[in-house]
C-alpha cells in the first residue's frame, strides 16, 4: 500500500474507526497524490519557464485553443481551456456547500465535508461504490429503482443488491426497510433516493422520522452504517406534508456509526442534464475537518484515477449562472412548469373508467410517476401497442408503467392517460 494511503487511512482510524471499516478494500488503498507530477507542476507554477504541465500554451502565455471557440464561449481563457483540479474548482465547491445549508436549514451548524465534483449523479454513485462497495457486500435499495443501480453496484462492482417492497399501505414501507436492514449482519450499504425513480415519491414527514429511527436502530446494535444519498430530484416537491429538505440532514449527525453521503448535483436541479456535474459530500456526527479533509482526498483520488477530472467549461458557466440576478425566478419558473403538469396529472387520474385497467402508484415529487396494471394485461405488449397505435412512448417495469411527466407538455397529458387507457382496452380486445 502506497504510504500517502496509509497516512491518510492512519488519520481516518484515528478520528472514526467505523468510517476505517465501512471502506472497500479499494477505498484503502485509494488517495490522491501530492507527491510526484502534481506536487512538482504545483511548484512550478509562476516559474520564468515551466514545462510541467501536459497542456499546450501559446508563447505569450494564454490556453492554446481554436479560434473557433471564441464566437461560442464568452468566458477568460483561464476558466474554459486550463483542466480543472480533481477535486473540482475551489470557488463551485464552496458555492455548492452553502447551497447545501441553505437548501437545508436543519443542518445547523453541523459539520460536513466540502463537496467533490464528480461527472454527473451516476460518475459519484460509481465513486461513492469505488470507496465502499467490496465484492459481496450487501446493497439495499427499494424494489423500485433506477436500473444504473445495478450496473453500478453489481456489475462494476460485484456487491449484492438486496431490496424491500417500497410501498406498504400507499406509503413507504418503513416494516420492510427496518427488516431488512435487521437482517443484515455485519456492515450495511444502504441507497435511499428521494425524489424516488421510477415512482416520483418522497416520504412524508412521518415516515422520514421512522427511516431515521431504523437506521439508528442498527447503530445501536453495533453495525456499520453507510447511507448513499441520491439527491438527484432534489427540490421538485409539489405536496404538503412531504419531507423538503434531504434525508442527508438527519443522518450526517445521528451516529458516530452511520456515514451520511450525498449525491447531487445540477443535473436535474439547475435543468443541465448534458453538462455532467455533480457533487458529492460526506457527513458524520462529531466528524471533524481532519476527517472529511482524508476522505476528500480519497474521493479526489477515486476521480483522477478513473476520469481525471470534471469539464472545466460545464464548472465553470454553473458557477457564473449562480451569481446571475436571474437565477432564482427562472429556477422558480420550471419548478412551476413541472408543478402545473403534476397537477394536471392529479386531475386527469380523477376519471374513473382508468381504474379498469390501471391505478396510479403513490408519487408527489420528482420527474416520473407509475401507473400499475391490472393482473390480466401485459405491459410490454400495452408498451409496443402505445408506440405502434398511439404514437406514445412509455418506460415498463414488470406490470408498471412509468410516465415522464417532465417530458411531456401540460396540454398533452390528457391525452397520454387517455392512449394508455385504450390500449390497455386494445390489447383486453
Amino acid at each position: 500500500m502506497d504510504p500517502q494511503a496509509i497516512n491518510l487511512n492512519e488519520t481516518i482510524q484515528k478520528l472514526n474507526k467505523n468510517v476505517l471499516d465501512l471502506l472497500s478494500e479499494r477505498g484503502k488503498n485509494i488517495f490522491f497524490p501530492k507527491l510526484g507530477i502534481l506536487s512538482q507542476s504545483a511548484q512550478a507554477k509562476g516559474k520564468n519557464i515551466n514545462a510541467t504541465i501536459g497542456e499546450a500554451i501559446e508563447d505569450n502565455g494564454s490556453s492554446m485553443h481554436l479560434s473557433e471557440f471564441d464566437k461560442l464561449i464568452k468566458l477568460p481563457l483561464g476558466s474554459v481551456y486550463p483542466y480543472a483540479p480533481s477535486f473540482g474548482k475551489k470557488e463551485l465547491r464552496d458555492c455548492w456547500k452553502e447551497f447545501i445549508y441553505h437548501k437545508n436549514p436543519s443542518l445547523g451548524t453541523a459539520q460536513i465535508s466540502t463537496p467533490i465534483v464528480t461527472c454527473g449523479i451516476t460518475h459519484g454513485i460509481s465513486v461513492a461504490s469505488y470507496l465502499f462497495v467490496d465484492e459481496g457486500d450487501t446493497v439495499v435499495i427499494p424494489d423500485l429503482f433506477w436500473e444504473n443501480y445495478s450496473l453500478i453496484f453489481e456489475n462494476a462492482y460485484k456487491g449484492k443488491v438486496v431490496t424491500f417492497p417500497f410501498f406498504k399501505d400507499g406509503g413507504f414501507n418503513v416494516e420492510g426497510f427496518t427488516e431488512t436492514l435487521d437482517s443484515i449482519k455485519g456492515k450495511i450499504v444502504l441507497l435511499l433516493n428521494f425524489p424516488n425513480n421510477p415512482t416520483g415519491y418522497t416520504p412524508l414527514i412521518s415516515e422520514i422520522n421512522l427511516i431515521v429511527q431504523a437506521i439508528q436502530k442498527q447503530a445501536d446494535y453495533g453495525k456499520n452504517v453507510v447511507a448513499l444519498i441520491d439527491d438527484a430530484y432534489f427540490g421538485l416537491v409539489y405536496e404538503d406534508n412531504v419531507y423538503t429538505e434531504s434525508i442527508f440532514t438527519q443522518l450526517c449527525n445521528l451516529s458516530e456509526k452511520v456515514l451520511a453521503v450525498k449525491l447531487d448535483g445540477s443535473t436535474k436541479e439547475d435543468y443541465v442534464w448534458g453538462f455532467r456535474v455533480g457533487f458529492i459530500s460526506f457527513g458524520i456526527k462529531n466528524g471533524t475537518p481532519a476527517l472529511y479533509e482524508a476522505l476528500e482526498n480519497k474521493t479526489a483520488g477515486a476521480v483522477r484515477g478513473n476520469i481525471s477530472n470534471v469539464s472545466h467549461l460545464s464548472q465553470s458557466l454553473l458557477y457564473n449562472a449562480y451569481f446571475s440576478t436571474e437565477y432564482e425566478a427562472d429556477k422558480k419558473e420550471k419548478y412551476a412548469t413541472l408543478n402545473s403538469r403534476y397537477q394536471s396529472i392529479i386531475q386527469v387520474l380523477e376519471e374513473q373508467k382508468y381504474l379498469e385497467y390501471f391505478k396510479a402508484l403513490p408519487f408527489n415529487s420528482g420527474y416520473f410517476m407509475c401507473v400499475e396494471l391490472k393482473d390480466t394485461l401485459n405491459a410490454e405488449a400495452i408498451r409496443k401497442i402505445l408506440l405502434d397505435k398511439y404514437s406514445t412512448g412509455v418506460i415498463v417495469f414488470g406490470n408498471l408503467i412509468r410516465v415522464a411527466f417532465s417530458a411531456v407538455p401540460q396540454s398533452k397529458i390528457p391525452d397520454l392517460f387517455e392512449n394508455i387507457y385504450l390500449a390497455c382496452k386494445d390489447f383486453i380486445e
